[in-house]
């Protein structure tokens, strides 16, 4: 097998021929990607905050489940996607508690979710692109009522989230003293799960089941890396996701690989500046406090006239 030139791979990624024409007829999966953007952004702040980033690949690999069995009977496969992601969700949410324990549920989850997807694609006899899509994304499958579906799902995940604030905020900083306070642990555990499943089925439809970090991680965590203030890490977050999700629909549409790559390697690039960003300003930050400190430490200079 010849490799590819260089000129040929930039043609097989970026193809532009009636650029204009296919933005025009695929404006839905735009709108559908800015909303996720905010979704993705706006859960994944309190993803870092629970540390429950390896939560999202367990939800995501049981979403991958419900949708390939849904698909295998010729339901609706998003409906498939929501049913595993909050089936997977009440039950990491009702069972792990605590970190530890969630991790334990999680590792004993992901791979009876990624073994049932498989099995039922396997079993399905249609088209390998609607089974590909599952893991990959599908960006020309956005209509306009899944359009509605995402706004809707979006609206119910953040208001649930900024009716959880403080709570969950202070549930995930100081789990010890939130529980002594008497804050109900399971419960605001149970709710943010659910959401978070919610948030997972919606993200699965365009950026696939096994790149769903790339949008609920990858931009919080970058975010992340260059504030510690919860409302500018929300606000970059959200921009971030905005940036990699959009981003990659726009580049897709010139292309002809799925969405995923493109997604994925827009986030890593951000996350990458927000890193080196971040050391920089830590690193300039450290040398300042140690100018400080030997400024203090050092003794005081007695006026000239002090000594006659």
């Amino acid at each position: 097998m010849l490799a590819l030139t260089a000129a040929e791979f930039f043609d097989k990624v970026f193809v532009f021929d009636r650029y204009g024409e296919l933005l025009h007829l695929l404006y839905q999966s735009i709108i559908a990607g800015a909303i996720l953007g905010v979704i993705g952004g706006f859960v994944g702040v309190f993803i870092m905050m629970r540390d429950h980033a390896f939560a999202v690949h367990g939800v995501a690999e049981m979403s991958f489940a419900g949708a390939a069995l849904f698909l295998l009977l010729g339901h609706n496969v998003i409906t498939g996607s929501l049913v595993g992601s909050i089936v997977s969700a009440v039950l990491i949410g009702l069972l792990g508690v605590k970190n530890h324990e969630s991790n334990s549920v999680i590792g004993a989850l992901m791979p009876f979710g990624l073994g049932l997807g498989i099995l039922f694609l396997s079993m399905n006899e249609g088209r390998s692109a609607n089974k590909f899509s599952l893991l990959t994304g599908q960006i020309v499958s956005v209509d306009e009522s899944q359009v509605g579906n995402m706004f809707i799902g979006g609206v119910i995940i953040i208001a649930a989230l900024v009716a959880m604030w403080r709570p969950l905020t202070f549930a995930s900083l100081d789990p010890e003293v939130a529980r002594a306070k008497g804050v109900p642990m399971r419960g605001l555990s149970l709710a943010f799960m659910v959401v978070l499943g919610i948030a997972v089925a919606l993200s699965v439809q365009v950026v696939g089941s096994l790149l769903v970090l790339a949008l609920l991680i990858t931009p919080a965590a970058a975010a992340l890396q260059v504030t510690a203030s919860p409302v500018k890490s929300l606000v970059l977050s959200i921009v971030f996701a905005e940036l990699s999700i959009v981003g990659g629909i726009l580049l897709a549409l010139a292309g002809s690989l799925p969405i995923s790559p493109y997604v994925t390697t827009i986030s890593f690039m951000i996350y990458l500046v927000c890193k080196v960003v971040g050391a920089v300003r830590r690193r300039h930050s450290a040398s300042g406090r140690r100018v400080r400190r030997g400024a203090e430490a050092a003794p005081e200079k007695r006026p000239a006239s002090s000594a006659i």
